[in-house]
């Protein structure tokens, strides 16, 4: 299978914007790609964007994105605090967010949500960031949840063993506000990047993504 790379051979950074309504998103859907992209770019930028947040959970995403981004040399985090569970109903303040970011972000690579999850947070936030980052290449990764999705990703991203280890214990020890959750637990996150890794013809594991439109050049 042929594998790619970001603007493989440049000198200059590569960016990444990261999207996620909540603040354990991120790292759940992407969080092995994110430290397997920081092991592969020295000069990684990443803007990491939180849209939802109490006083405790900006925290725990504090301590998360510290974990993760341990190893990228520069990066910015920002934790906004809209009303989880009303993104669509607050929707022109949403997007204002998201224009303020247009006008000084120019990322090679754009993570957010996958565009038909069932959460209406995550599906406006995917659509947001198709209308705000149109000449870009976006991502759309995928959250385990209640709801019975029928998803089919395209893209997969190899992990091996100890990225997804790294993964699992910096998103149980980030997060002590989800333990009481019974979906929360290391054996759901690494079932889901296993699954994936058998999809991928990985040798153990993978996190996957849905990409829509890829331009080679």
């Amino acid at each position: 299978m042929l594998g790619l790379r970001l603007a493989a051979g440049r000198e200059t950074p590569v960016q990444a914007l990261f999207f996620g309504a909540h603040c354990d998103d991120i790292e759940i859907g992407c969080g092995g790609t994110i430290l397997t992209l920081a092991g592969l770019y020295p000069n990684l930028s990443v803007h990491w964007i939180v849209l939802s947040a109490t006083d405790e959970r900006a925290s725990e995403a504090e301590r998360s994105a510290g974990r993760f981004l341990a190893g990228v040399r520069s990066k910015q985090l920002v934790v906004e605090r809209f009303r989880d569970g009303y993104f669509p109903y607050d929707g022109a303040r949403v997007k204002d967010c998201f224009e303020g970011l247009k006008a000084r972000l120019a990322p090679d690579v754009v993570f957010t949500h996958y565009r038909d999850d069932w959460h209406q947070d995550h599906r406006l936030v995917c659509e947001l960031t198709w209308n705000t980052f149109r000449d870009h290449l976006i991502l759309e990764y995928e959250i385990p949840k209640y709801d019975p999705e029928t998803s089919s990703p395209n893209l997969f991203v190899p992990l091996d063993s100890a990225v997804a280890e790294a993964k699992v214990g910096h998103l149980l020890e980030a997060y002590p506000s989800q333990a009481a959750k019974p979906w929360f637990t290391r054996d759901t996150f690494l079932a889901t990047m296993r699954l994936r890794g058998v999809q991928a013809r990985a040798p153990q594991y993978a996190e996957a993504f849905h990409v829509r439109k890829v331009v080679l050049g």
